[in-house]
């Protein structure tokens, strides 16, 4: 028997013990032996658990499964930094294998964790941290293990995806949005983390880790939250054939001597697969040198998408052990340091929406200063009349130019007394 210590039973926790007594004959054919929940550590043992939890296994003591020589793999769902990096810090030093779906714990600590379970020979899997119930850990680190990954490009949180897509389809605002998405329990009551942006730039670090071999620090990557988009945005976007989607994007720079990685808004082309994962679904898509692209897409959110992911990590850990060659999965995800590109080097192109007055001479003016540093103008658009004193919107497609340029454009315009508010900017996908 594997005996397993489970490191929380909220909503993902709950799923795992529901899908390990749903198919426990079958995963047990899997392995080769049954696996048995034996403690399952949790904060409050009065709250109302899954009725497929023994209660007689729940304690609020860690050290009853850090410390319990007969618990062979411990799964954490508990979420957060502190105390699961503890835990699993001892838990690996035990000798114990590891499953774990807290990408946050990954991004920030994630090489020092690997290097560890390394070190004493044990796995470390993680299936579970990014895309729900999409498989793509597994596909970066064993699929695509003989390919060089040139980029990948995903929507990783369902939140913001879920808002974006009521804004676009029904022209709610982004506060209404939200609470909808909050209301179909989608969005948690501070949703900061997903709709600023935070909870995929931490996936982001841990789809690099994989894809690039690359040690990050999850605090770097620039992030930008969808709170500023605006349902005028979705129109115009709309206008020019694309749709408006927060993306994760993580690439080799131009000369590949540094990692391109970033989280913001994005207008996607409107026929493409990105654009069309709508709602709370999840899509990452994956450029390999010899492959070219592939597309993964799901549920990347809830209790069973995620515990079919942690459960599929269980199996595989619990068979390693099983087979007495624990530590291969760890072994084969070797990490580097990676220089990473600063933001004001990335080149793409951008959506621009100015609020101005409609005096002679401003589009010159909003022109000649984009002009100035190198920046052209692919398509421009005036929404209506306004007056010297009533603003009017006028929105611009640039081509290719490097985000400094742009921004020291935006800038200068900013300080004009022809603009009525701040100008608003978008990149293109």
């Amino acid at each position: 028997m594997i005996k397993v210590g489970l490191l929380g039973c909220g909503t993902v926790g709950g799923g795992v013990v529901q899908l390990l007594r749903a198919n426990a004959s079958y995963i047990a054919a899997r392995v080769g032996a049954p696996i048995d929940i034996a403690r399952v550590l949790v904060r409050d043992p009065s709250k109302v658990r899954v009725p497929e939890l023994d209660r007689g296994r729940i304690t609020t003591d860690a050290s009853a499964v850090l410390d319990d020589p007969t618990i062979d793999v411990v799964v954490e769902v508990m979420g957060g930094v502190d105390p699961a990096r503890e835990y699993l810090g001892a838990a690996i030093a035990a000798g114990k294998q590891i499953v774990t779906a807290n990408k946050m714990l990954l991004a920030l600590h994630g090489a020092d964790l690997l290097e560890r379970a390394r070190k004493h020979g044990v796995d470390l899997a993680f299936e579970g941290a990014v895309g729900g119930g999409i498989p793509v850990i597994r596909v970066l680190r064993d699929s695509l293990a003989s390919d060089t990954i040139v980029s990948l490009c995903g929507i990783i949180n369902g939140t913001s995806n879920y808002v974006l897509t009521r804004m676009r389809q029904d022209g709610l605002s982004f506060a209404d949005a939200v609470k909808e998405a909050q209301d179909k329990g989608y969005a948690e009551a501070d949703p900061t983390l997903d709709v600023g942006g935070g909870d995929a730039a931490h996936k982001l670090v841990v789809l690099s880790m994989l894809a690039f071999g690359a040690r990050l620090d999850g605090a770097r990557v620039p992030t930008e939250g969808i709170d500023a988009v605006e349902p005028i945005d979705h129109a115009f976007a709309e206008r020019f054939g694309f749709v408006v989607k927060q993306l994760a994007i993580a690439k080799l720079a131009r000369d590949g001597s540094a990692l391109e990685l970033r989280v913001h808004p994005a207008l996607v082309a409107k026929d493409t697969a990105l654009a069309n994962t709508s709602g709370v679904l999840n899509a990452v898509a994956i450029e390999g040198r010899a492959l070219g692209p592939c597309l993964l897409s799901g549920r990347g959110a809830g209790d069973m998408p995620t515990a079919v992911s942690v459960v599929a990590d269980l199996v595989d850990v619990a068979s390693a052990k099983k087979s007495g060659i624990s530590g291969n999965m760890t072994r084969a995800i070797r990490l580097g340091e990676r220089k990473l590109a600063p933001m004001a080097d990335v080149e793409t192109r951008y959506y621009v929406r100015f609020s101005v007055f409609d005096r002679p001479g401003v589009l010159a003016k909003i022109t000649g200063a984009l002009g100035e540093r190198g920046v052209s103008i692919e398509q421009l658009v005036q929404q209506g009349r306004g007056t010297e004193d009533v603003p009017v919107d006028v929105v611009m497609l640039t081509h290719e130019a490097k985000e400094a340029a742009i921004q020291a454009a935006l800038e200068v315009i900013g300080k004009s007394d022809y603009v009525a508010h701040a100008p608003r900017m978008i990149r293109v996908h």
